[in-house]
């Protein structure tokens, strides 16, 4: 056999070993769950505003950009709703957002939700701890954000403080959106007493109107792990369990 032919069956052989070997996935960057407020201050008319605008705001342009363009991975998305103490409901579990297809499917969910509570009041403490513990299940990611948003505090339960001491947050950033409506305090309270955790944030809206606008800005933020315009907040203050 020539030393020729011997070396085309080695770059042969090398060829098809490098293409029946498995390619390695892509790593995770980002788990990001989101929950929308449906508690009972939350009309119809305002949770379509934000069904309407959760879609809307992951489908923005830059914001679809963000997503399948960063370096460092993949982004996995969870969306849930919360009011009462037992009233949350999962709308999305984890999904990988790595394509244009995947993004499209998540807008089409959120876009057809359909609401799962309305007379419940607001007990954001169960509502932290429900995203805890499906932050808990999520993918291997570099990154895990809890994103809640709502136009009132705490006034049912535990409240954020005794979340935070009992529930797993260790290596989780919570951000907040405050829907500004008549609750003149719901901007201090998520400032003081809901963001936690490295670079987070609290972005406010101007009343379900500006919903959209407000979550576009957040997601958009939180996908590329900007830290800028920072709203100071205070350390929680101690439990105040139960609020009017």
């Amino acid at each position: 056999m020539t030393a020729l032919r011997i070396i085309r069956i080695a770059i042969f052989l090398a060829i098809s070993l490098l293409a029946g070997a498995p390619t390695q996935a892509q790593h995770c960057r980002l788990a990001l769950a989101l929950a929308l407020d449906v508690s009972s201050s939350v009309d119809a008319l305002e949770y379509d505003l934000q069904r309407v605008g959760l879609a809307g705001a992951l489908n923005a342009p830059d914001v679809r950009h963000a997503i399948l363009s960063g370096a460092q991975g993949n982004v996995t998305l969870a969306v849930y709703e919360w009011s009462g103490f037992n009233q949350q409901k999962l709308h999305l579990d984890w999904m990988l957002l790595a394509s244009d297809d995947d993004i499209d499917e998540a807008v089409r969910i959120l876009a057809t939700m359909e609401r799962s509570h309305d007379d419940f009041p607001t007990a954001v403490g169960q509502a932290l701890g429900y995203g805890a513990t499906l932050l808990e299940r999520a993918p291997d990611c570099t990154r895990k954000v809890l994103d809640i948003s709502g136009d009132g505090t705490n006034n049912y339960g535990f409240g954020p403080a005794s979340a935070y001491a009992h529930f797993p947050f260790d290596d989780v950033t919570v951000n907040g959106l405050a829907i500004l409506t008549q609750n003149v305090d719901v901007l201090h309270y998520y400032q003081s007493q809901i963001v936690r955790g490295p670079n987070a944030f609290v972005i406010a809206a101007n009343g379900f109107e500006d919903f959209q606008t407000a979550m576009t800005r957040k997601l958009f933020r939180e996908v590329n792990d900007i830290m800028f315009g920072r709203l100071e907040h205070l350390a929680p203050a101690p439990p105040s369990d139960q609020k009017g």
